[in-house]
């Protein structure tokens, strides 16, 4: 690993071309501790992740679809887990070692991801908000061959955007850095195509969610109150808005790691400051599993399935979980 000696040699990503970067200037200590930190972030969120995929994927009985969208999260934060080492070695070192096509064809595969993942969110949002809004509406409305498609067209979305994106702002100067570097015009562009339109349809629906959630709180009480039976689509409303609030989770989570990243690439902020937010980015694909293990029973017995090696006994796929958590 490169980092400054103890008499303040300068060191260059690659010496024998003039005008070279000059690489990050860390002791030894804090390079050691910065890569334990990215090894241990990258193993924990492919690892979580990967235990969502198998058992929403396994499982029959999760094959909804609002767990096809968190399949689909899953998979965008599990990928984004096994490209930070990439990141690390380009945020730490300052300096890009894999030449000018991977360098195009990196930023394009990050840049698909982390719009892929605020594309599953507004895939949320909107599931969540016809179920708890129109919930007479939900079974025509929301199908699982529907939901494949929506989540197919969000990939292909985020591809096509995201590939003109870097095609037209990507750079690979002669120091062998790699960035984007954009126009105002493309600054203002992807701020709102990528972060402000999503973004506010996102609160919006669930604003609305939680207003519907409140409402129904309310009726159900007071029938409770009056001493009058919960009839079952009470109690499913209950189920919808529970659902509904857990995911709501999920996408605070994820504005609290964004706004501020943001904001920061819309100031002039050291590049210290940038690479603590960027990070706090990618610490938000491991932190969505939490979530699932904290308010989601059927992911704590899928895990245990798979963790005892049960999803390999004949016809596991067919175990009901929720009867299962019942008992």
């Amino acid at each position: 690993m490169a980092y400054e000696t103890e008499d303040h040699e300068t060191q260059y990503c690659f010496p024998a071309i003039n005008s070279s970067c000059i690489k990050g200037k860390h002791s030894s200590h804090e390079y050691n501790i910065m890569y334990v930190f990215v090894s241990l972030l990258s193993a924990w969120t492919v690892f979580l992740n990967l235990l969502v995929i198998i058992s929403i994927s396994h499982f029959k009985k999760l094959h909804t679809p609002t767990n096809l969208i968190i399949l689909s999260l899953a998979v965008s934060d599990l990928l984004i887990g096994l490209v930070m080492p990439i990141e690390a070695t380009r945020l730490i070192e300052m300096c890009w070692y894999f030449g000018d096509t991977f360098c195009g064809l990196y930023l394009i595969f990050i840049t698909v991801l982390l719009s892929a993942s605020l594309s599953n969110l507004v895939l949320i949002a909107i599931d969540r908000y016809v179920a708890v809004c129109h919930p007479l509406l939900y079974p025509q409305k929301i199908t699982t061959a529907k939901m494949l498609v929506s989540i197919c067209l969000s990939w292909v979305c985020s591809s096509t955007y995201n590939s003109a994106f870097v095609i037209n702002n990507r750079y690979l100067d002669t120091s062998q850095k790699t960035d984007v570097m954009m126009g105002f015009a493309w600054r203002v562009t992807d701020l709102f195509m990528a972060f402000i339109f999503p973004c506010t349809l996102i609160i919006t629906l669930y604003l609305r969610i939680f207003y519907v959630v409140h409402q129904q709180v309310k009726v159900i009480n007071s029938l409770m109150k009056g001493g009058k039976c919960v009839m079952e689509g009470s109690v499913r409303r209950k189920s919808e808005s529970k659902a509904a609030l857990t995911l709501g989770i999920i996408v605070k989570v994820y504005l609290l790691c964004w706004i501020p990243y943001y904001i920061c690439s819309m100031s002039v902020t050291s590049s210290t400051t940038k690479n603590v937010l960027t990070w706090a980015v990618y610490v938000n694909s491991g932190l969505n599993p939490l979530v699932y293990a904290l308010f989601y029973p059927w992911f704590k017995k899928t895990v245990k399935h798979i963790l005892t090696l049960k999803i390999f006994q004949p016809a596991s796929s067919l175990v009901n979980i929720f009867t299962e958590l019942q008992l």
